[in-house]
């Protein structure tokens, strides 16, 4: 049987985000203004051509595999990421921190997608804040640093959008922001899981002192639909 983590985002909008799903039963998407991402139920080119007829013109779509998918010639293929996924294996939930974590909300929008337009984590779009937990620093009244959650195959909870301004690193933000999430995580009696490129070695130093191991070696494939030729 299917680990949910071998397919994340297909388990996350077929439970606990199908309030935030389009689709059908093989292939889902979360709503444009959410995120970009697509969970299919196997990345078969039977699904992919699914998701092409059900979805809107010039749609972008971020999907995952674990091994190599060919991509239909209808579909452009704008790039893919090489990706561990991680998942946490410690044991104690971490402590208190003295620095001051804010709770990020609608009115903290346009800072947060300014700070991932420059820091490019993976996307984050105007209600991309509803998977909820975004929390971040504040630094002379502007965002330094932030982290949320995303994908939720329960009992997984997926960090993300874990970025700081060029400005501000090497300060510890992310290493205060992440202790904070997998606090949250951990008194849900919830898993954190992430993804991190794997030429991100400064991130992967990070997560692995956290207490995150490697699960799998992951595939961010990001398409569009391209309008078919007469």
């Amino acid at each position: 049987m299917e680990h949910v983590l071998d397919n994340p985002i297909y388990y996350a909008l077929s439970s606990s985000h199908a309030h935030h799903a389009k689709g059908v039963e093989t292939v889902k998407y979360y709503t444009e203004d959410i995120t970009a991402f697509a969970g299919l139920k196997d990345n078969s080119q039977e699904n992919l051509d699914t998701l092409y007829q059900i979805s809107e013109p010039d749609s972008l779509f971020v999907f995952f595999a674990k091994t190599p998918v060919e991509i239909p010639q209808q579909w452009k293929l704008l790039t893919h990421i090489n990706m561990f996924q991680f998942i946490f294996r410690g044991t104690q939930i971490p402590d208190e921190d003295e620095v001051k974590l804010t709770d990020l909300d609608l009115e903290h929008v346009a800072e947060m997608i300014e700070l991932v337009e420059l820091t490019k984590p993976g996307p984050f779009l105007s209600k991309t804040i509803e998977l909820s937990n975004y929390i971040g620093i504040f630094v002379d009244g502007k965002l330094a640093s932030m982290a949320g959650h995303r994908f939720f195959p329960s009992p997984y909870r997926e960090v993300s959008a874990v970025c700081t301004h060029p400005d501000h690193l090497g300060k510890g933000y992310s290493f205060k922001i992440l202790k904070e999430q997998i606090k949250r995580i951990l008194l849900r009696n919830e898993i954190p899981f992430l993804h991190v490129r794997k030429d991100n070695e400064a991130a992967i130093k990070l997560y692995k002192k956290l207490g995150f191991e490697i699960r799998t070696d992951m595939i961010a494939y990001v398409i569009k639909k391209e309008a078919l030729q007469a």
